[in-house]
């Protein structure tokens, strides 16, 4: 792999000349490969192509291993993921006319996948944790930068931000959401535990550095409670790992990451703490030149040398003016001696009239 890296010159004629040595052998060595045993089940090996790609497997992570410069690990990253992927495709090729076959599997052995799905679930668990290895590596070269830029701020120039870190952890877990999705995976409880304790571990520190740049706006309260949500995460893994503390120490240390949460908490008050005095200091002044009297200003502390000189502001005085409602200026008094005209003789005939006024009409009968 690394030879891949050269060039110019005799060199890179030598590592041509080296690839190609490289490649013939582990095409040999293909031949003799048969199958490949993971999770407690053996699965024959039938394509050319995946054999090559396991068979140089081992050298290639240990060349990513040995590297030294982050470009050079990338560059070996890449390449890696490169030829995984080349090989799942070739996986995938076979399955297509194998599906009818694959289903019919599926009905006989209860539930069990057949093994060419097995195997292509064995190659994307490769490719899916060398990527969440690559971004992990990126990570902590971004760490690094972050570091370097808190200790020499002088410059101006910000070329690493905790959100950039937030993106790559975000990444991360949605690698391990596939991983649990795997076919043939979804009742190995071994597996699926292994994965929720990295996801709890990579959430932690995606939380740390959504907390850091909370922190960078000076938004003091929802850091402080970010830094609480990271050591519940880190203390349940703590408290589940148990036996599968093998499987988790490729991962960053949480003891780590608990002790630098409560060295940052501590910075984090005392700078909220140091923010808040900065803010009342410059505030008084301006609330004493203001001119408020003492009476408008009991809620706000501040020293004002002439509360105890002869020329104390305590209240407005004179007072100001205030409006208040006023009587009307004129009465309707007219209205009380109206006299209406009396009714009573109308009312009077609308009561005697009806049946009998009418018979009385007709003969003549009128008074």
């Amino acid at each position: 792999m690394q030879m891949r890296l050269r060039s110019g010159g005799t060199e890179g004629l030598l590592a041509e000349k080296l690839e190609a040595l490289i490649t013939q052998t582990r095409a040999k060595q293909a031949a003799t490969m048969s199958e490949v045993q993971w999770r407690g089940r053996t699965v024959p090996v039938k394509i050319d192509k995946v054999r090559i790609f396991l068979l140089g497997l081992a050298d290639n992570e240990e060349a990513i291993a040995q590297a030294e410069k982050e470009e050079t690990k990338e560059r070996l990253f890449e390449s890696l993921l490169s030829e995984c992927r080349d090989a799942i495709q070739a996986v995938r090729e076979e399955l297509k006319p194998d599906q009818k076959q694959r289903e019919h599997s599926l009905e006989v052995d209860s539930g069990k996948v057949s093994n060419i799905q097995y195997l292509h679930s064995y190659l994307t668990n490769i490719k899916l944790s060398t990527a969440i290895k690559r971004n992990e590596s990126m990570a902590k070269a971004l760490q690094k930068a972050l570091l370097q830029q808190q200790r020499t701020e002088d410059d101006g120039k910000h070329t690493a931000r905790p959100q950039d870190l937030i993106r790559l952890y975000d990444i991360i877990l949605q690698n391990l959401v596939e991983l649990t999705q795997l076919p043939g995976l979804e009742e190995d409880k071994n597996f699926q535990k292994e994965i929720g304790l990295k996801t709890l571990v990579y959430k932690a520190y995606r939380c740390f550095f959504i907390a850091q740049s909370y922190v960078l706006v000076k938004k003091w309260s929802e850091a402080l409670v970010l830094y609480d949500r990271v050591l519940k995460y880190a203390n349940e893994v703590q408290s589940q790992a148990g036996a599968y503390k093998n499987s988790l120490k490729e991962l960053p240390d949480v003891q780590e990451l608990i002790t630098q949460v409560n060295a940052e908490k501590y910075s984090l008050q005392a700078a909220a703490i140091l923010d808040t005095s900065d803010t009342c200091e410059a505030e008084s002044p301006s609330q004493v030149k203001d001119g408020k009297p003492l009476s408008e200003r009991f809620e706000t502390f501040c020293l004002d040398p002439s509360l105890v000189s002869k020329q104390a502001s305590l209240v407005h005085f004179p007072p100001g003016f205030l409006p208040i409602p006023c009587k009307p200026l004129f009465f309707d008094l007219a209205l009380n001696y109206v006299a209406f005209p009396p009714l009573e003789d109308k009312v009077e005939q609308k009561a005697k009239s009806g049946l009998t006024g009418y018979i009385k009409g007709i003969f003549g009968f009128r008074s």
